[in-house]
């Protein structure tokens, strides 16, 4: 069974990707949730691996995928 913050972190980062709200991403199974995770911190790596470091030196946030821990 996942962990309550897992599930939590799982839910929060493919709901504020995708714009799904909170039972669509519950009615995954853990492992769909993960590897949707894992396909969103892909995508997130090869564009800020485009944009570079140098255009990202304004501030911001950095999204890290909670199953990747």
């Amino acid at each position: 069974m996942t962990p309550p913050e897992t599930l939590r972190e799982e839910v929060a980062f493919v709901a504020y990707h995708f714009g799904w709200d909170r039972e669509t991403v519950l009615s995954l199974s853990h492992r769909e949730r993960r590897q949707w995770c894992d396909q969103i911190s892909a995508i997130n790596d090869r564009r800020n691996e485009q944009a570079g470091d140098a255009d990202r030196s304004g501030g911001g946030i950095e999204l890290t995928n909670p199953a990747g821990r």
